[in-house]
């Protein structure tokens, strides 16, 4: 049997997408509380988010939606990751700007600390990525087009960020214009 290098690549970035996703499941969250969703977008469905990161970009005169676009274009593959931005009531915090939980709560804000908890948890995706050898970029782009789409299917699910992954001879994600 022969199997053509385009699809072991393939079958090698969505590998490398699993351990992607176990590694944000895995990353140090604050209070041991879990608010993350994972999803991993492949064929048709990255034109559909890339077509929302163009409109995106048109609608908000944001070019740089529409460059992240064409990026998820050039890519195989791309992770998702979603979070609820849940208050932890942590005493003594105000990360969020506020005096306290309910304050923030109140005031519709942002948790810092669930926020953060996202970051690590990107940051834990992408080492896996670099690791394999699979080029990669956090994009808080292609997270605001699948929040817009709701690819989460989970409506208290207000941050995400995209992880686009490419296997080409040169990244598409370096020397972006």
């Amino acid at each position: 049997m022969i199997t053509k290098g385009e699809e072991m690549e393939q079958r090698g970035v969505e590998q490398v997408a699993a351990l992607m996703c176990t590694a944000a499941r895995t990353a140090p969250k604050g209070r041991g509380i879990d608010n993350l969703t994972t999803l991993v977008v492949t064929g048709s469905d990255l034109q559909k988010l890339s077509a929302e990161m163009r409109r995106i970009s048109e609608e908000c005169e944001a070019p740089f939606f529409a460059r992240d676009a064409a990026n998820v274009d050039a890519s195989r593959a791309v992770v998702l990751l979603g979070q609820r931005l849940a208050p932890f009531n942590l005493p003594a915090c105000g990360y969020c700007g506020f005096k306290d939980c309910k304050e923030a709560v109140a005031a519709n804000a942002a948790c810092a600390i669930s926020a953060g908890d996202l970051g690590i948890a990107s940051l834990s995706a992408a080492a896996v990525a670099a690791r394999h050898h699979v080029d990669n970029r956090i994009m808080f782009t292609v997270g605001r087009a699948a929040l817009n789409l709701g690819l989460f299917g989970d409506d208290r699910i207000t941050m995400a960020y995209g992880i686009p992954l490419s296997v080409s001879g040169k990244s598409p994600y370096f020397d972006r214009k």
